[in-house]
């Protein structure tokens, strides 16, 4: 700052002061702001780091003008702490992580001004692709003497778990912290279910002293993102039944229309849409998605349909969602007239991997092999979409279907990726459909070799040796499976009563209503004795009674 200007008048400051302020509440446009900035250069202000500060948060705020920002912080000979968090956090909140860890490097190196504890959390958010950097930012954080401050230790948490995947360390930080807020056990819980540890995570979330929305939907979230399905929604009937302030938001009710849809508790769902309505929360587009999507899965198309209709500006999820749960329920022409109709949007919305995965599938269930192929080669060649495994998947199970094996081992032989047993598993249903024995049993080995503890496998095996009549095979086979000590994967079935679902597995006996429902099934057993027995036997009003209470 010219020395003119360090001893300048307090109450003339103060009048350039409320002269600026006047001026940029009036401004609306980039030349504004420069005629401003002349303005103060010619009056000696240019390097007043005070006005400096006002110019930037007007270019980033007012303006959306990050560049012309950096062009004034650049210009200053020494900028303080004020404005390098303007630039940083401006950086962070446009994702341009790179930019922010420059800047950051650049005041660490200079020495000059020492970040501040609003830095440091920004500073972290940059860093999620990058394990040494946390780490780096940590020992600066330790030597700056804000190791101890909530915020950065919240910060240094979250960063171990997204960007490191240290669960050990950032459990260590948040037990050494002396402040918790909700913040960072929140911060704890998301990082234990991001990391599949949601065992932890829902341990956690018991021993919160207070909870906020956040807080219930990292554990509601964690929970669906994990396949227990179930337990989220028993953990959002818990946070309903609240007599508080915490209700549910947009985020809660994706989740768990998410989870519904996966069990197929369209009773629930429907209710949930209803709570939607009935509590004034607006319908995003996540939540139309969401709709959309639990409809479909629960088999309502209808509905389904219905809420797709309403929802105006669809964006590719809408269109992905609709298709695929049209293709789902074997609806394949319609699933392909609607991709054809989102095509026809003027090239608003442009089809990505999923859409091809419901359109694949949309072939598949309605044996349209010429067109699904015709899908394969327009998502690589006109989309420039590299096949994922659930594509070849999809295009071997409609090759396999319709007999055509070699198609189909040529598509495997050209695969950029390993096929796995998704593949193998769609070669050997064709296989089976069309008594293709010799390419079964090549596929079978595959599985094997893939997952050799999985007994099915070795079944499926011996069941095909079986019907070739090659006995010597089956016994080696029998032999192999008893040695390696495989299981065979239990059978499994749900129901929804009450808004509650039951889950069942071949021989479990862990239900809590197992006796009663032995019980019912012996009843039932009886029934069918004595009705072939004696339809008119007197025991049969007896044995109703007992059924019916």
């Amino acid at each position: 700052m010219p020395s003119s200007a360090n001893h300048e008048n307090p109450n003339k400051l103060k009048t350039l002061n409320h002269h600026v302020l006047t001026v940029l509440e009036k401004s609306n446009h980039l030349n504004h702001l420069k005629q401003l900035q002349a303005f103060l250069i010619t009056n000696g202000h240019g390097q007043t780091q005070f006005f400096a500060f006002k110019l930037v948060r007007f270019c980033i705020l007012s303006l959306s003008n990050l560049d012309y920002a950096r062009f004034i912080f650049d210009h200053l000979r020494s900028p303080n702490v004020y404005l390098y968090t303007a630039m940083i956090t401006a950086y962070t909140s446009q994702s341009d992580h790179k930019s922010t860890l420059i800047l950051y490097r650049d005041m660490v190196r200079h020495g000059r001004p020492r970040p501040s504890h609003f830095i440091y959390p920004h500073v972290l958010k940059s860093c999620w692709s990058e394990t040494q950097g946390t780490k780096s930012v940590h020992n600066q954080i330790l030597k700056s003497g804000f190791g101890g401050n909530p915020v950065v230790q919240t910060a240094l948490v979250d960063s171990y778990l997204k960007c490191c995947s240290d669960v050990v360390i950032a459990r260590s930080l948040f037990d050494e912290m002396s402040e918790r807020n909700v913040v960072s056990w929140t911060a704890m819980i998301s990082g234990y279910a991001r990391l599949g540890e949601i065992g932890n995570a829902v341990l956690l979330f018991e021993e919160m002293p207070e909870r906020d929305v956040p807080s219930w939907n990292a554990v509601i979230a964690g929970c669906t993102q994990n396949g227990l399905f179930t337990e989220a929604i028993s953990f959002f009937k818990r946070m309903i039944s609240l007599d508080c302030d915490q209700r549910p938001n947009q985020v809660t009710v994706v989740c768990v229309l998410s989870a519904c849809g996966n069990l197929g508790m369209l009773q629930l769902g429907t209710g949930i849409h209803g709570y939607i309505y009935r509590n004034c929360i607006i319908p995003s587009s996540f939540i139309l998605n969401a709709l959309v999507d639990m409809y479909g899965k629960c088999g309502s198309l209808k509905e389904a349909r219905r809420v797709f209709d309403q929802t105006s500006g669809r964006s590719l999820t809408t269109w992905n969602s609709m298709i695929n749960c049209l293709a789902l329920h074997g609806q394949s022409e319609s699933a392909i007239s609607l991709f054809e109709e989102m095509m026809h949007c003027g090239g608003l919305v442009r089809p990505d991997e999923v859409t091809f995965v419901g359109l694949l599938n949309a072939c598949t269930h309605g044996g349209l092999v010429e067109q699904g192929v015709g899908y394969f080669k327009l998502m690589t060649r006109d989309f420039k979409i590299e096949p994922q495994i659930e594509h070849y998947g999809c295009v071997i199970d409609l090759l396999g279907r319709a007999g055509q094996f070699e198609e189909a081992m040529e598509v495997i032989r050209d695969m950029t990726i390993e096929p796995d047993e998704v593949v193998w598993g769609s070669l050997l249903n064709g296989c089976k459909i069309h008594g293709c024995m010799d390419m079964a049993e090549f596929a079978v080995k595959r599985l094997i070799e893939i997952d050799p503890k999985n007994a099915d496998y070795g079944i499926m095996l011996a069941n095909i040796y079986g019907e070739l009549g090659n006995w010597d095979e089956v016994g080696k086979v029998r032999k192999m499976l008893k040695e390696r000590g495989g299981q065979k994967t239990p059978g499994c079935s749900w129901i929804e009563i009450d808004n509650q679902v039951h889950q069942f597995y071949s021989a479990d006996r862990m239900h809590p209503g197992t006796e009663e429902i032995y019980k019912m099934l012996e009843c039932f057993v009886d029934m069918k004795k004595i009705i072939e027995l004696d339809p008119s036997n007197d025991k049969l009003e007896e044995l109703y009674d007992a059924w019916s209470r």
